[in-house]
């Protein structure tokens, strides 16, 4: 498990799905999500038979979010060509925490 942090600021902690099968596998399954899910890599999601919303970041190898999106269930979201890794919330968390497009966000063991 991991800390996810924007200027030293703890935001949630973290699960970390780097190996392929973990990717594809992702949040599919699950009815809820405490915290994060951290995809490395990814430039691109979907929510094709999931049970809820999240909200998503699209984030460069510095950690410099490109894009925030909300997804409902059955969606595919846009391509981001520059995005090194995801990071996947229940929807409504990037409003309680504030995160949006140009944050600079790390990941801490």
């Amino acid at each position: 498990m991991a800390w996810l942090l924007r200027d030293g600021e703890v935001l949630a902690a973290a699960e970390l799905l780097t190996g392929r099968r973990q990717r594809a596998r992702g949040l599919l399954g699950r009815e809820t999500l405490d915290g994060a899910v951290v995809l490395r890599p990814c430039r691109q999601v979907h929510t094709v038979g999931m049970r809820f919303p999240i909200d998503v970041a699209f984030c460069n190898r510095d950690g410099v979010v490109l894009r925030t999106d909300s997804l409902r269930p059955w969606r595919v979201s846009a391509l981001v060509f520059r995005s090194v890794f995801v990071i996947e919330a229940s929807a409504g968390a990037f409003e309680r925490w504030r995160l949006e497009s140009g944050d600079r966000v790390e990941l801490r063991s």
